[in-house]
């Protein structure tokens, strides 16, 4: 065995691919493109960027929170539902050194959407609806495109 072949040098760094060929090749997609936002987080990213919009012309809403709670839940033992349309936000005004709240309910809202640019108008619907009820406005006032497709 006198023409034997030396084995070649180590490969620097952990192994990408097995011996077969198969294995992680590289990046599905681009950095900017966010693979593990959940669809809680993109709700929740609609909400803010409807609130940020808002903040523009009303820099008193830095002032109240904003929430996205998965569904509306019943207040108290022995309440029940009523006929009428399950909620898609609510307020919840200051007291006792606690902040105002807006929420906005995150499963209604996504029954009654099919995309999300319909998603997104209807988020920002409700969250000038609840900001004009916490400031006693009309919803125009808030934001004068309030109702415009």
């Amino acid at each position: 065995m006198d023409n034997a072949v030396p084995p070649g040098p180590a490969a620097p760094g952990p192994r990408r691919r097995d011996r077969h060929g198969r294995g992680m090749r590289g990046p599905v997609a681009p950095p900017q493109v966010p693979l593990s936002a959940s669809r809680a987080e993109a709700f929740a990213d609609l909400v803010q960027d409807s609130v940020e919009r808002l903040e523009r012309r009303w820099p008193q809403l830095a002032d109240i929170d904003f929430l996205v709670l998965e569904v509306p839940r019943l207040d108290g033992p022995g309440s029940s539902w009523n006929d009428e349309a399950v909620p898609l936000g609510g307020t919840v005004p200051a007291r006792d050194g606690r902040r105002a709240r807006v929420v906005v309910y995150r499963r209604p809202v996504e029954i009654r959407t099919k995309g999300r640019d319909e998603r997104a108008a209807l988020v920002h619907e409700i969250v000038v609806e609840q900001v004009a009820e916490l400031l006693g406005l009309t919803p125009e006032t808030v934001d004068p495109r309030y109702g415009e497709d």
